[in-house]
Formats: structure tokens, C-alpha cells, sequence
């Protein structure tokens, strides 16, 4: 079965001569059995295949990344696509752990993940995604499958600070006709990681033809979304369950939310006011009836 040539693959094939017989096969076998080396230190894939830890990052440096970090984030992105929900769960099934385990290392991923993201974050990045989405007339943020939750939860937030921003249901058609009434004034935001699902890439390029603002959420800058956009923003979504794991992009929307809310506080005060009494006693929130 065919499939997308993913940027360690391009870089392997790039580097020809560069690299020995010995170091390519290490390449091809860290990239062969990517479910497993992914998510390993140099030191661990060092260990893993019986040579020093400063093989394993020469390596990589003649692949042409400038250190380990930059070279497991792309066999991250590699793993993606060939992974599948029945290959991922298929996979785990076959570890020895108890379910307790299995909760352990779901869990472990999500806060490793978020503390990637805090480390890694250009702040600078987030405040100038944000500048965009408060100039822009109207926003629309696409995301399809799984990431329809993460639309919705971007552009939830977005309208309650008084933006103009709605998360349409994603089928083709409806998708096309909101983009395709979008103008320069207006901005789109497309979610998807990974291989990136078609509909999504699809709106964003439409949007850029249209000289539509174009902001992309992924989880990596090889992937379709991050080569199509104006500007992107990386977050991880790997776990070790049968589904990608949301927590990271859930925590980055909301720093955009913050980000947002705090380039201009006088507007989102003036818009959260009128729901202050509303949220303190309003009718909105169950009330246990008194009884006779």
C-alpha cells in the first residue's frame, strides 16, 4: 500500500553517501520500528542498538538535523503515519500491563506532553496569532473528525470574547461554501495533525487563494497543514492509547484564548459583564427544587 513520504524518509534519501552502510541501517532500523524508538531518548536508542550515544546524534546531524530533539520530533511525525487505531491498540495489547499500567502511561504522556509545550512555546508566536484573530472581521476554524471538538472548543471561546467565530460542521460542501464566502478582512483557522485529513488541508489552501488570513494548529512543521498555512503552531498530540491524545492542543487553544482576552481587556470586560449576574444566579444552572 502506498503512502506519503514523510520528511525523515526525504532526509534519509537525501543523504545518500553521507552516511555508512553501518549508520544506515541503524536509520532504517530506528525508522522500521518507530512504535517502539519514538518515544526513546538518544541515550535509550544508543542502548537499544549496542552503540555510543554520540553515534546516535552524529547520526542524525548527517540526516541534517541539529541534535536528537529535532530528529525524534519528525520520527514522532513518521510513526503517525503508519500508525492506525487497530495497530496502536493492537501493539498495546501486547505489552504485559495491567490496566493500571495502561491508565499510568496514557496519563504520563499527556503531562509530558504538556510540559514539552511549555518548554518549547514561542510565546512571541502565540501573541501574534492572537493579534490576528482580534483584526480579523470573522473567523472561521476548521477541524474534521476527532478535531470537530477542538473547532468547537477554539471557536466557543473565541465568540464568548465577543468575536465573530463559528466552528462549522464539517462536511465537504458546507465547508467550501463558508470558506468561499471568507474575504481578505476575514481569517481561517484549520486543525489537523499528522498526515492531516484532506478536508481540512483542502479549506486551507482555498482560503489562501482567496487571500484569506490562515492560522494551522498541527503537530508538526512537515505536515500538510503547516506547509499551507501563513503561520503555524505546533502541539503534540502522540499517546501510547488507539487514539491521539487532545490534552496539548486543548492546552495551547487556551493560552490562544488568554492571549486574546489580554490584548485587549477593556473589551473582554465589557463583554463578560453583562454574564456575571447570569453566571452567579442565573437560571442557566440546576437548582435542586425545594421540597413542599
Amino acid at each position: 500500500m502506498s503512502h506519503t513520504t514523510t520528511a525523515i524518509e526525504r532526509r534519509f534519501a537525501a543523504a545518500g553517501g553521507k552516511l555508512g552502510p553501518r549508520r544506515q541501517a541503524l536509520v532504517r532500523s530506528i525508522m522500521e520500528h518507530c512504535e517502539e524508538t519514538s518515544f526513546l531518548s538518544s541515550r535509550e536508542v544508543a542502548k537499544r542498538y549496542d552503540v555510543d550515544a554520540a553515534t546516535v546524534v552524529r547520526t542524525v546531524q548527517a540526516l541534517g538535523y541539529a541534535g536528537f530533539p529535532e530528529f525524534a520530533d519528525d520520527l514522532r511525525l513518521h510513526l503517525m503515519t503508519r500508525l492506525t487505531p487497530y495497530t496502536a491498540l493492537k501493539a498495546a495489547t501486547r505489552e504485559r500491563r495491567s490496566i493500571t499500567d495502561h491508565l499510568d502511561a496514557s496519563l504520563n504522556q499527556a503531562l509530558s506532553g504538556v510540559n514539552l509545550l511549555c518548554s518549547r512555546l514561542d510565546r512571541k508566536q502565540v501573541v501574534d496569532a492572537a493579534r490576528l484573530i482580534t483584526e480579523a472581521r470573522r473567523i472561521l476554524v476548521v477541524g474534521a473528525d476527532f478535531a470537530m471538538s477542538l473547532a468547537y472548543y477554539f471557536a466557543y471561546g473565541l465568540t464568548t470574547l465577543g468575536f465573530d467565530a463559528e466552528a462549522p460542521i464539517s462536511s465537504e460542501g458546507n465547508l467550501q461554501h463558508k470558506v468561499d464566502v471568507l474575504s481578505r478582512k476575514d481569517m481561517l483557522i484549520a486543525i489537523s495533525f499528522g498526515q492531516c485529513l484532506r478536508v481540512t488541508v483542502d479549506c486551507l489552501r482555498r482560503a489562501a487563494e482567496r487571500g484569506v488570513k490562515t492560522l494551522g494548529i498541527t503537530d508538526g512543521s512537515a505536515t500538510p497543514i503547516a506547509r499551507n498555512t501563513d503561520r503555524y503552531l505546533i502541539a503534540s498530540v502522540v499517546s501510547p492509547s488507539f487514539l491521539n491524545s487532545y490534552v496539548v492542543p486543548m492546552a495551547l487553544i487556551s493560552a490562544i484564548h488568554v492571549a486574546c482576552a489580554h490584548l485587549n481587556p477593556k473589551r473582554a470586560l465589557t463583554r463578560l459583564k453583562p454574564t456575571d449576574r447570569e453566571y452567579l444566579s442565573g437560571a442557566r444552572w440546576y437548582r435542586e427544587r425545594k421540597e413542599s
